[in-house]
């Protein structure tokens, strides 16, 4: 097994990315100290090291200046090289400084800092720069002399943390968040991916898959996209051909049905007509419309070989509505229309009207007086709404109703005499017009159908 595969898995990446996150953090503000102290510790240079010995030659050839405090004051009249001025500080055998008498507060974190070093060193502090010590001998004792002059080199700009500690945690917190914000999100893109899949196979596209560069990942997130993609390709198959098996076996049976009916005629013709004979003619008709029923189905699922038009929708559906008017008006049911003539959309024309007939001979059948259809153009789709004052539908099984077969138990549907195949039928095409469908009770009653269909539609 290479090393790579392990790399590859998520839990070695969610490990890695945490961790680098946070050592990273841990690691900047950790080494700001160190980089400050190397910063501002140097080893003496040349010319600080030769005004200390200038000053210490002075006090070696006349050693009485060191119990004269008033001559001793006078050395603090020396200036740099660069015209800076200088102050020395000397310090006895007994590390007590012999030259002043208040001595500040960043002489003495010097002192101690010089302490840990065996050679000489220069430390910058904010505002000045304390360098030595320079040991020397004067009237048989031993002295220290140190220098002080005012001065502020500039810093690196990532001192600037280390002087604000405050701001650097927040400053930590931060990039903490955005290196685990750009982790999560490279772990949430494919799985974001993977639902939006899912989604659009659980609402019937069978044609849905997750994307190739989630598929070819090389970790977990990347074999479950493999897995699903693999269940997607089963259950598309396994669905298709149940829809062929059930075209195939509906145009079988039309052969033995039209001997049936060829077979009744025939006996009408011979006048050997009676109610068995009469009987059996209306339940080869209706198997008739079983059969048509049935391959109409399988024809808009699996075999629509209708093309794509781009068209009005008032012309698509002007015989259709046509036809629905005369209906409503022989049931004495009063048919509103309100269909613009400037809507137009990609569509296939013979499927979106079937599906519109279906469900409008529904709602002109079981209305009490009055049906309406409208549409309206939205941003990006088109609504289709049609409405009428029937029973309506108990609302547990206002999704069921477009189930193949289904026939629910309700008054608006229990004299019907149907298949149960209209509502597929619809809802099959409106699924091939990347459309979809939805029913829903109006109060006092009465019973509305949406329909939504995209203005463009996706090749």
């Amino acid at each position: 097994m290479t090393l790579l595969p392990s790399i590859n898995r998520l839990f070695v990446k969610l490990l890695l990315g945490f961790w680098l996150c946070s050592s990273l953090i841990i690691g900047f503000v950790g080494v700001l100290p160190f980089l400050q102290q190397n910063h501002d510790q140097q080893p003496l240079s040349h010319k600080q090291e030769h005004l200390l010995k200038r000053v210490a030659k002075h006090l070696i050839e006349e050693p009485e200046l060191l119990e004269n405090t008033r001559a001793l004051k006078k050395l603090n009249r020396h200036r740099s090289p660069e015209g800076k001025a200088l102050k020395f500080y000397i310090l006895d055998d007994e590390s007590r400084v012999i030259n002043h008498q208040k001595v500040p507060r960043t002489f003495r974190e010097f002192l101690l800092l010089s302490e840990d070093h065996k050679e000489p060193i220069s430390h910058q502090f904010r505002t000045e720069l304390i360098f030595g010590p320079y040991t020397f001998i004067a009237g048989e004792r031993q002295y220290r002399v140190y220098s002080r002059i005012a001065d502020n080199h500039p810093k690196p700009w990532f001192f600037f943390f280390n002087d604000h500690k405050l701001l650097t945690v927040i400053i930590a917190m931060l990039m903490s968040g955005v290196l685990c914000g750009l982790l999560a999100w490279n772990l949430g893109k494919p799985l974001r991916s993977l639902k939006q899949s899912s989604n659009a196979l659980a609402g019937g596209d069978l044609s849905s898959r997750v994307d190739k560069k989630v598929a070819t990942r090389g970790d977990e997130i990347g074999e479950l996209a493999q897995a699903f993609n693999s269940m997607a390709d089963a259950i598309e198959t396994m669905i298709n051909n149940q829809q062929r098996l059930m075209g195939d076996i509906s145009h079988e049976l039309r052969t033995p049905l039209t001997r049936l009916q060829l077979s009744l005629a025939l006996a009408r013709k011979k006048e050997q007509s009676s109610v068995e004979i009469e009987r059996i003619g209306y339940e080869a008709e209706q198997l008739e419309d079983l059969i048509s029923e049935l391959l109409t189905l399988s024809r808009v699922t699996i075999s629509n070989n209708e093309n794509k038009v781009h068209l009005e929708l008032a012309e698509s559906l002007s015989q259709i509505l046509d036809d629905a008017e005369f209906e409503a008006e022989q049931q004495q049911k009063q048919l509103e229309i309100d269909i613009p003539e400037s809507i137009s959309l990609d569509h296939y024309p013979k499927s979106l009207s079937r599906a519109i007939e279906n469900v409008l001979r529904n709602a002109i059948r079981y209305a009490d007086s009055r049906v309406t259809i409208n549409a309206v153009q939205k941003k990006s789709h088109i609504l289709i709404t049609i409405s009428d004052n029937g029973p309506g539908i108990d609302d547990a099984e206002l999704e069921e109703i477009f189930k193949p077969f289904y026939r629910p138990d309700s008054s608006r549907v229990r004299e019907s005499g149907g298949w149960g195949l209209g509502l597929a039928i619809t809802q099959a095409a409106i699924k091939l017009n990347q459309g979809e469908i939805i029913a829903s009770n109006l109060e006092p009653q009465g019973l509305q159908v949406k329909i939504r269909l995209p203005l463009k539609m996706l090749s």
